[in-house]
């Protein structure tokens, strides 16, 4: 499987290993592509967009071009985990006009919406089809206050989703990668899959 992991800005290597652990855990290995320019997606199974400055990611996937090979990508129906500022891009509004959204995942978002950096906070969050809680790590996060009638809701902090599945793409308010939990990672890339034992 090859995954590419949108590295104009973010949390990359967090994300390469943990998509490298879901892999794993069904068998395969994952070859873990690093995208700062076009011509990279269109090869790839798996995408994910990670957590930084939304704009900033905005202004340079829009750049480089990546943009419309992301919008192909889900197009195609093939899967992409996107987290807190990568919500933000793969919105259809993001309320920022300093951000030009993909429109990927029917939603609006209010970014920084718990808070500034000082209000980050950790929490055990039920997420549809885990097993468990998971140990969600919220850093100057969005939430979403809109979902369209497609978008099914994983998970809610205080009534407000913080995971949703739009078709092929997963997304959270919270920072997955962040942790020694890759069942996020799972969800969106091996939804339908067993662990192998």
């Amino acid at each position: 499987m090859k995954a590419g992991v949108i590295a104009v800005q973010g949390d990359v290597a967090e994300h390469a290993a943990a998509v490298s652990d879901a892999a794993a855990a069904h068998g395969e290995t994952a070859e873990v592509v690093e995208v700062r320019s076009a011509g990279v997606v269109p090869d790839c199974d798996v995408l994910l967009l990670p957590g930084g400055e939304s704009t900033t990611i905005s202004r340079l996937i829009d750049r480089e071009g990546i943009d419309g090979e992301i919008r192909d990508h889900v197009a195609a129906g093939k899967p992409v985990l996107a987290t807190c500022a990568g919500l933000i891009v793969c919105s259809r509004d993001a309320k920022d006009d300093r951000v030009d959204p993909l429109g990927v995942v029917d939603v609006s978002v209010d970014r920084n919406a718990f808070g500034r950096q000082k209000d980050s906070f950790e929490a055990a969050v039920p997420v549809a089809g885990l097993d468990a809680p998971f140990h969600a790590v919220f850093i100057r996060a969005p939430a979403i206050d809109e979902t369209g009638d497609g978008v099914e809701t994983l998970a809610t902090v205080d009534d407000r989703p913080v995971a949703v599945r739009d078709g092929p793409v997963v997304a959270t308010s919270f920072h997955p990668e962040l942790t020694d939990d890759s069942r996020v990672h799972d969800l969106a890339f091996f939804p339908d899959r067993e662990v192998v034992a």
